[in-house]
């Protein structure tokens, strides 16, 4: 039996030669120095990894990667990823997003995309506003946000990525804010081991056109008070003393204090990524205290390709035809002088 070798490979492999053009400050280069830091993790020949993007800043994505990539068009990256991906069921396909490139435009391939579960990944850049064309609110900004085109505040109610994935079927989801490193990388690392289409979306914040705009969640002085880190398998703790949890008070999630009215660590929580049923799912990512970030959701389930490939195998074994000739000259035929 053959065994194949993938090349060891560093950070500098996936660094290419193009000058990167973000604003000074964007969480844009956090995110592309911690791919360039899980891909050598993720045991895939660097010839076999492909980005496509959309459009938007962080659409720029696949000239700062040195690998095989394509900066398409607006909202259609999944569709084209999608192509990729079913023509070269091999290679490692990764789709770069914002908020408004993925669910404006590019709404119905977002949903259709999670819904039809290919065996690839969505980056998805939310930072709540339309960077690349000057700060147009987006389909994530908050009610009343002022924006270049909602000068006396937005009246539009924003969508979840994580709901709205999750009412797509997305059979894995994960978000983390966009200034921890360490963690966006392991979540990247995480996403390729998942079969089946995997979504991360990334808080990420824009200093020029909507500065702060996760800060309460994910400023360093605060972020362990705010944010509760799942992990599967693990109980849902949290607070910079580690004393506070989630428990389940009828149909809401409660916030406790271990120690206080009898509550234990064995009275909490404990999360389950891989549940089928998504109804917890769904409450951790409508949490706003805390903000639930980690792997939410990684439910293994079959994918488009296996679903598609087992039908073939089907029609195949009950075909009187085995090539395109036999199905040609099967019936009536005409011959033209």
């Amino acid at each position: 039996m053959e065994t194949t070798t993938v090349k060891k490979y560093t950070s500098k492999d996936y660094t290419s030669d193009q000058e990167v053009r973000w604003c000074p400050g964007c969480d844009d280069y956090v995110i592309l120095r911690a791919m360039q830091k899980a891909l050598p993790e993720m045991s895939v020949d660097k010839e076999d990894v492909v980005f496509i993007s959309g459009i938007g800043c962080s659409s720029r994505f696949p000239y700062y990667m040195n690998t095989y990539g394509m900066h398409s068009i607006h909202g259609r990256a999944p569709a084209i990823a999608s192509g990729v991906k079913l023509s070269n069921p091999d290679l490692s396909v990764w789709i770069i997003t914002g908020d408004g490139d993925s669910m404006a435009i590019g709404g119905n391939h977002f949903i259709h995309l999670l819904r039809r579960n290919l065996d690839l990944n969505i980056i998805l850049f939310n930072n709540e506003i339309y960077g690349l064309t000057k700060g147009q609110f987006s389909p994530t900004s908050l009610v009343g946000q002022k924006t270049k085109s909602s000068p006396y505040g937005n009246t539009q109610p924003p969508f979840s990525a994580g709901e709205l994935a999750l009412g797509a079927q997305a059979r894995f989801y994960a978000r983390i804010g966009g200034n921890t490193p360490k963690e966006i990388t392991q979540m990247f690392i995480e996403a390729e081991k998942f079969k089946g289409t995997s979504l991360v979306e990334i808080l990420q914040n824009c200093p020029i056109f909507n500065n702060g705009c996760f800060v309460k969640y994910t400023d360093k002085a605060v972020r362990e008070d705010r944010q509760l880190f799942v992990e599967h398998g693990k109980p849902m703790i949290f607070g910079k003393e580690k004393d506070k949890g989630l428990i389940l008070n009828g149909l809401k999630l409660e916030v406790v204090t271990i120690g206080e009215n009898g509550i234990t660590e064995e009275d909490l929580l404990v999360h389950n990524a891989k549940e089928e049923d998504p109804t917890l799912h769904q409450m951790l990512v409508r949490s706003e205290y805390p903000m639930v970030v980690g792997v939410v959701r990684a439910f293994e389930d079959v994918t488009l390709e296996e679903r598609e490939d087992a039908l073939t195998e089907q029609v195949k074994a009950k075909s009187n035809f085995t090539k395109t000739n036999d199905l040609f000259f099967s019936g009536d035929t005409y011959e033209v002088e």
